[in-house]
């Protein structure tokens, strides 16, 4: 293979990881765009319409570490193939389910599917993209999923009004049917990419921490945007907010998302990554605690999805570059191991704090103190790095 043809192939991996990432986040929000129909549909609380968004999150907890494992041992193609292709099997078992048993088991089924494609897409990214090209690379994948959560609120209570709850679960299996098979036509092995041994072997100590510590801190910044987005629409609609203003919100919170992850990656490189984390986390908890204690929900979209969305890639390129590259693909698993600990419990937790609250207000108090938590774990890692003396992280 030629560096030319390889030059080009680079960029359609990347747009079938990116599809792949805008199935993922519109199947992960659907259970949210449709949160006030599900409560009244199925007489369910707070708390368990938290579970069933965590649901989608939940399978990571166990699967993590050992996909990345499999990828290591039989590839990307393989396993990632597979993994969008049970992204689209399980939004049919939810539409399918009858209730809220099956919505459970549909997108258990799909996170496990997700949880191949996000755990092997850091390690895909960096086999393909290097050098300045890899912070492009991390932030065109990570800004997919805003895509996806946007394009589900702006179309998901239109397509459930119109022919039942069960559509919009369909709509993100079609969706995951046509990512999965896209990866699977054009992903090959990066030429530019060290050989990687076949063995099951786990990366040294001091690299699991950092992957580990780098996978808290991506969480103290997933969670909280995601129970905003998830809890955001049945907080509005109990404010007396129409389906229009609702719209918009999300649409700021997740499309704004997209530029904002793009410059803050290119611009990290230039003002510091340490200001580029500090700006947005900073923003991020401002937006959250706007958006529970006042009735100005564009402002709190604002704060959160485009000024709040500055540092994923920071964060991710601490997580990807924490491991060696012959131990990347484990290295992520663990890191998103972390990840999805956070991402099952957050919501969870969020709701919960609702219910004890006695209104919304109390999921998105509850989604600030997780964001607060992303400040004393980045820091934490920047001393990790110091110790290990590796370069090139934040």
């Amino acid at each position: 293979m030629t560096v030319g043809r390889s030059s080009g192939r680079q960029w359609l991996i990347l747009c079938s990881i990116a599809l792949s990432r805008v199935a993922f986040g519109f199947q992960l929000q659907t259970v949210g765009s449709l949160g006030p129909d599900l409560v009244a549909r199925f007489g369910i609380d707070y708390t368990a319409l938290g579970t069933l968004i965590g649901a989608y999150m939940l399978p990571g907890i166990v699967v993590a570490l050992p996909l990345g494992l499999l990828g290591r041992r039989f590839g990307e193609r393989a396993v990632v193939g597979i993994g969008v292709s049970l992204m689209a099997l399980g939004a049919v078992v939810c539409a399918l389910g009858g209730g809220p048993g099956g919505i459970f088991a549909g997108r258990v089924i799909s996170g496990v599917g997700a949880v191949a494609m996000i755990v092997l897409q850091g390690k895909m990214v960096a086999d393909w993209f290097h050098g300045r090209q890899l912070m492009l690379g991390l932030g065109v994948s990570v800004s997919a999923f805003p895509i996806g959560a946007g394009l589900a609120q702006l179309v998901q209570p239109g397509l459930g009004a119109a022919y039942g709850w069960q559509m919009p679960f369909l709509a993100g299996g079609a969706l995951a049917g046509v990512a999965a098979a896209m990866f699977i036509a054009v992903y090959r092995h990066s030429p530019f990419a060290d050989p990687v041994p076949r063995s099951f072997s786990l990366p040294g100590r001091r690299e699991c921490v950092m992957v580990i510590v780098a996978g808290l801190i991506w969480t103290f910044y997933t969670a909280p945007y995601s129970s905003f987005i998830a809890y955001t629409p049945s907080l509005l609609t109990g404010r007396g907010d129409s389906q229009a203003l609702i719209a918009v919100v999300i649409t700021l919170a997740t499309w704004g998302n997209v530029p904002a992850i793009l410059l803050g990656g290119g611009f990290a490189n230039r003002v510091g990554h340490v200001t580029m984390f500090m700006l947005g986390t900073i923003a991020m908890i401002a937006g959250l605690v706007a958006g529970g204690a006042v009735d100005w929900p564009l402002v709190s979209a604002f704060l959160i999805g485009v000024i709040g969305s500055v540092q994923p890639s920071v964060i991710m390129a601490a997580g990807t570059l924490s491991a060696r590259p012959e131990n990347r693909a484990v290295g992520m698993s663990l890191f998103y191991s972390t990840y999805y600990i956070g991402g099952t419990v957050g919501p969870a937790l969020c709701g919960k704090a609702a219910d004890l609250y006695g209104g919304v207000e109390g999921a998105i108090y509850a989604a600030a103190a997780l964001a607060m938590l992303a400040i004393p774990a980045f820091l934490v890692h920047r001393r990790l790095r110091h110790w290990a003396g590796v370069p090139g992280l934040v």
